[in-house]
């Protein structure tokens, strides 16, 4: 994380924009805190991706809110390709001043260079090859794939550096790290994944109570704790160990694998403050 952070520090210079990429189900928690001190002074466009998987009520609420600090929004569904092609417009409208400087200078036709940042794990490879229409940066469905910085010619005259996602050496609270674990940002393995389910569970409980009861089947009471929420659950869908003792394990890699395939439908974890 160091040598990729020393790394972005040392191309910024280079580049006239810094496009951030977001989970939109969990905005502020995949955001590093470090980018804004690393693009300070850099315009900045953010894009809210997977918004296939986040509740479309809240995604507008974080628009209004990075809005309001003057930051430029796109929405996005890298997978399918939904409001990827919005993105060279988006990037022209940040960089209109600047366009309109090398136009002065007589360099109407310079290609704009610019940055993509995020976590890990958050689609910006697979966004990189929607908007180049190729297979231009290594995509994979885990954390870490990018390893190094890429060029990537866009025919919008456009040049993208494709960045490793990087992370911070410390999380602001435990919730922070949960969420990142619960979306695939990090290995969900360095937390104990009953626990993870768990307190995911609760979560789900407290903001989407439907969604709950209709994927499995019983009726949310939140004076449970998230374990027994969890064994209610595992119940409802026979994971039976033995007589009377149900398959936590089993049921928690079973939350986790059917949120992070859409199968809760759309769910988004936290809200602007």
């Amino acid at each position: 994380m160091t040598k990729a952070q020393r790394m972005i520090e040392e191309n910024l210079k280079l580049v006239d924009a810094v496009c951030e990429i977001l989970d939109a189900r969990i905005p502020n928690a995949s955001r590093n805190p470090d980018i804004d001190r690393l693009a300070a002074g850099k315009p900045r466009l953010i894009i809210l991706n997977r918004i296939d998987l986040a509740d479309p009520n809240i995604t507008a609420q974080w628009r209004r809110y990075f809005e309001a600090q003057g930051i430029k929004i796109l929405e996005t569904d890298a997978k399918s390709g939904k409001g990827v092609n919005q993105f060279n417009q988006a990037v022209r409208e940040v960089l209109k001043e600047k366009i309109e400087a090398y136009a002065a200078k007589g360099q109407a036709n310079r290609p704009l260079k610019i940055m993509i940042l995020g976590i890990p794990n958050v689609g910006k490879s697979t966004f990189i090859n929607k908007v180049a229409k190729r297979k231009a940066a290594i995509a994979g469905d885990k954390p870490g794939v990018t390893r190094g910085k890429q060029w990537i010619s866009i025919d919008q005259g456009l040049d993208l550096l494709d960045t490793p996602g990087i992370l911070w050496p410390k999380f602001d609270s435990q919730e922070v790290g949960e969420m990142l674990a619960i979306t695939n940002a990090i290995k969900a393995d360095v937390l104990d994944k009953e626990t993870l389910a768990a307190n995911f569970m609760l979560r789900l409980c407290r903001l989407y109570p439907d969604a709950v009861k209709a994927r499995y089947k019983f009726e949310p009471n939140l004076e449970m704790n998230g374990f027994e929420l969890l064994e209610e659950a595992a119940k409802k869908r026979g994971f039976l160990i033995s007589r009377g003792e149900y398959d936590i394990e089993r049921m928690a890699n079973t939350l986790l694998g059917e949120y992070h395939d859409g199968k809760l439908g759309r769910i988004s974890l936290e809200k602007p403050e």
